[in-house]
């Protein structure tokens, strides 16, 4: 379900907004939150609901991996986009499901008309790590619908 009101939004958003994600802002076209779900170092395994307002997108970005690894997004409120390099662009609504391969270039974020949040959990491996790429043009993003 497609959201735009910012408190609608919340009453849907159960895991929370958290707080900006300044951190990765260079990465990110638009604003984004982050609500740690997980300590690291007290959990093998780290989950972040991540907030989208509407029209924010992050950056193609590739999650590396010797073996194992890759990310995993559990949508959990308002819709989104996710989208490997060189495939169509996935509707994320609430309740999908994105399994991300280690080494795969992609991107994911809110629809230009609606906020979204998912869990992100970084699936565990060995020499792991996130490597940043370029923007998702305007252009790319505004012909998805």
């Amino acid at each position: 379900m497609k959201i735009m009101d910012k408190e609608v939004f919340d009453q849907h958003n159960v895991f929370g907004l958290g707080q900006a994600n300044t951190a990765y802002a260079q990465y990110f076209e638009g604003n984004s939150y982050l609500n740690p779900l997980t300590v690291p170092g007290q959990c093998p395994v780290f989950l972040a609901n991540v907030t989208f307002e509407p029209g924010c997108r992050n950056n193609w970005h590739i999650h590396r991996a010797k073996s194992g690894g890759g990310q995993l997004l559990i949508c959990t409120a308002g819709e989104g986009w996710y989208q490997e390099e060189g495939k169509a662009a996935v509707s994320l609504t609430t309740g999908t499901v994105i399994t991300i391969p280690a080494n795969v270039k992609h991107w994911h974020g809110a629809k230009k008309d609606s906020w979204f949040s998912h869990i992100a959990v970084e699936v565990p491996g060995e020499e792991t790590a996130n490597e940043w790429l370029e923007a998702v043009s305007d252009e790319e993003y505004e012909r998805l619908d």
